[in-house]
Formats: structure tokens, C-alpha cells, sequence
């Protein structure tokens, strides 16, 4: 019986995406490459371009990541996110009057040892950040981020620091942009999470080593 061709995609995307998830959980590989670089692998270079629209979506590759993990790193990632997750609401609580919020791997339970912790705060002036940080000697460098409402919107500022020995990357948004920020979800999981919602995960987490 030869197979449905929805069925043949369907197979193809999961397995690109369980060779990107490995990407990303050994060696730290940002999304969108990994997803390139798996479907090369999988379909070869001249169909890998031409069937652009096999690639999975992050949330696809998210979920094979947490797989990934649950598999081969049981006994170390829970302790990691942990880690991972107490060292982020230490700078969340540091940059309480800005309003953080987590997001990224550190959030969503996927985080490996290649992982940094991502947060997002808003502020009526993004330089005011920057010399509050820099007033508590923190080396810090600037870059920037794609902004979380999609490419029709401008990059915005990110500055990047080492706390705890973890590196964390504070994207810098605009008070207008807060209400935004409260009602993106992604399926049922929250895309960002307040000080408060931090507090609780840790409070009620099994995994603290």
C-alpha cells in the first residue's frame, strides 16, 4: 500500500525535527539552524531547499528537545533547569522595578547545559537599564533581539551579562509593548513568565539538588 502523501510529510517534518532537537541539545544550535541543517541532512542539500515548507515549527523542535532530555539526560537536566531557574529570578529580582519577565528554554522546561536565561523588561528608556546594571559593575554588551510580536516590528536592545556564572540576555522593550506581552500564549503553555509566576514554579518544583 503506498503511503499518504500527508502521512509522508507529516513523517519527514518529525523527523527533521528530532535531528534538530539533537542539534540544540548537544551543541547548543540556535533553532533555525538546526532546522536547516537537519533538513539538509535528511533530504539532501537541492530538496532541502526546494521543500522549504517541510521544516517543523519551534514548537515541534521545543517538544523533541524535552524529549531529547527526558531520554538521554535524566539524571542532570532537572537539576540544570533548577539552577538555571533560581539564577533567573535573582536577576528578575534585581530588576524588579522594570517589570522582568522570563522566557525562552529556562521557561518552558527545555533547557540544556548549552543554554542561557532569557528575560524581557520594560522600561521607559532602555539606557536607564543599562546604567542600572552598569552601576552594580556588570560588564555588559549590547546586541539585539527580534522583537517577540514579529518581524513588522523593530529589533530591540539586549544586554547581555554573566550572574551566577550563567550568561543572561535582558531584551530591553517599551512600556507600550507590556500589554502585549501579557496575552501572548503559545498552546497552553505561557510564552513568558512575571517574578511572581517564577517564584511559584520554583516553589512548587520537585527538582531542587
Amino acid at each position: 500500500m503506498m503511503q499518504n502523501p500527508f502521512d509522508e510529510v507529516q513523517q519527514l517534518r518529525a523527523e527533521i525535527a528530532a535531528a534538530a532537537a539533537r542539534m540544540v541539545a548537544q551543541d547548543g544550535a540556535d533553532y533555525g539552524t538546526a532546522k536547516r541543517k537537519a533538513a539538509r541532512q535528511i533530504l539532501g542539500e537541492s530538496q532541502a531547499n526546494a521543500k522549504r515548507d517541510l521544516l517543523p515549527d519551534d514548537a515541534q523542535v521545543e517538544e523533541e528537545v524535552r524529549l531529547y532530555h527526558a531520554l538521554f539526560n535524566a539524571d542532570t537536566q532537572p537539576a540544570l533547569l533548577f539552577r538555571l531557574r533560581t539564577v533567573a529570578l535573582q536577576v528578575m529580582e534585581m530588576l524588579e522595578q522594570y517589570q522582568p519577565y522570563l522566557t525562552g528554554s529556562v521557561l518552558n522546561g527545555s533547557a540544556g547545559e548549552h543554554d542561557d536565561i532569557r528575560l524581557q523588561v520594560f522600561a521607559d528608556s532602555a539606557k536607564d537599564v543599562e546604567i542600572f546594571l552598569l552601576n552594580r559593575n556588570l560588564n555588559i554588551e549590547i546586541s539585539e533581539s527580534d522583537h517577540f510580536k514579529g518581524p513588522r516590528y523593530d529589533p530591540v536592545e539586549t544586554v547581555s551579562f554573566i550572574w551566577q556564572k550563567e550568561g543572561v540576555h535582558v531584551e530591553l522593550y517599551e512600556q507600550d509593548d507590556l500589554r502585549g506581552a501579557k496575552k501572548q500564549r503559545q498552546g497552553d503553555r505561557p510564552l513568558r513568565a512575571s517574578l511572581a509566576e517564577v517564584r511559584a514554579l520554583l516553589t512548587t518544583s520537585s527538582h531542587e539538588q
